[in-house]
């Protein structure tokens, strides 16, 4: 599944930025190439609405850390809102494990953020 990444305008300030689909290896360039004209603009908080998020891995974790970095660097924010369950369970484990020390690849990383993601949308 594609991704669709649609910018608004909120206030002088800010952008939203609202994400539907799938944000993988084969999409986060989508995403990149939006936020590189985002941040090269004034704007002082991004909002991530994931509520039509589907599915995240490693490399749609790096597109957003890297939007993070770049708006901690000039003081601004990075904010996410409506966060779907089954992407929220893989905010919680990078938030909780050094990922570094447990997996030994990044394959072997999305194997894992996908079977969590599973587990989290058949309800187990």
């Amino acid at each position: 599944m594609a991704l669709n990444v649609r910018v608004t305008k909120d206030r002088s300030f800010s952008r939203t930025v609202h994400l539907a689909g799938r944000l993988d290896n084969e999409t986060a360039q989508a995403l990149d190439s939006e936020m590189n004209v985002l941040t090269d603009a004034a704007v002082q908080v991004v909002v991530f609405d994931l509520s039509n998020l589907e599915y995240i891995s490693s490399a749609g974790l790096r597109s957003i850390f890297r939007v993070q970095k770049t708006m901690a660097e000039r003081s601004g924010k990075v904010v996410m809102v409506n966060t779907q369950p089954q992407v929220q369970k893989v905010f919680e484990i990078v938030r909780a494990t050094d990922l570094g020390a447990v997996f030994t690849s990044l394959q072997e990383l999305d194997q894992y953020l996908d079977a969590m993601q599973r587990k989290v949308v058949d309800g187990q």
